[in-house]
């Protein structure tokens, strides 16, 4: 009887000792800081500006819905194929100029560089001539590239602010979630 309550101990000892060696790593995994520790490897900027051409476009509607600034306008009577009007009402084909995004101009730098839009060449027509070309919506990116010990790399946007406090070599921790993304929002 002795042997056996020697034996049970000697069990029960070491299934607590596995739990000790087993216990504070499985905390750290659970309770741990989040995320990687990276470096700031590369600061850079994108300046993006959509460039328009004025087209020419077809369309089709109700006659009491064209747009103000259709031309070239055929009439037609018909009934509604949807049932929403109650009776046979004008149809209209029509022709007019809309502005579409036909390209986007870019200009990038790194953090030494000044940030400064780009100056596109642009098409110039007569005025109310399809084929013109304008500047439309502007956009500023900052990102920071990250990298881990590991050699695994995120790149971030971020605000200007958060770009200009954080600096080339820094390291911080950053957030990522169990599939690898990362919370770019918490780097600031």
């Amino acid at each position: 009887m002795p042997m056996l309550a020697a034996a049970l101990r000697s069990r029960l000892t070491l299934a607590w000792l596995g739990l000790a060696l087993t216990l504070p790593p499985l905390a750290w995994w659970v309770f741990g800081p989040t995320g990687f520790a990276v470096e700031i490897v590369q600061r850079r900027w994108h300046a993006d500006i959509e460039v328009e051409r004025l087209r020419l476009e077809a369309g089709t509607d109700w006659c009491d819905e064209l747009p103000a600034e259709a031309f070239d306008v055929t009439r037609r009577v018909i009934a509604d194929p949807h049932g929403r009007r109650a009776g046979p009402a004008e149809h209209c084909r029509y022709r007019l100029l809309a502005w579409r995004r036909q390209w986007i101009a870019r200009e990038d730098g790194d953090a030494a560089s000044v940030v400064r839009w780009p100056s596109p060449p642009l098409r110039v027509e007569p005025p109310g001539q399809p084929g013109s070309e304008r500047l439309g919506r502007r956009e500023l990116h900052y990102e920071l590239q990250l990298r881990n010990g590991s050699g695994q790399v995120w790149t971030c946007r971020t605000t200007p602010d958060t770009w200009q406090r954080l600096q080339t070599g820094q390291r911080l921790r950053m957030p990522v979630d169990r599939w690898g993304t990362a919370d770019c929002g918490l780097l600031g």
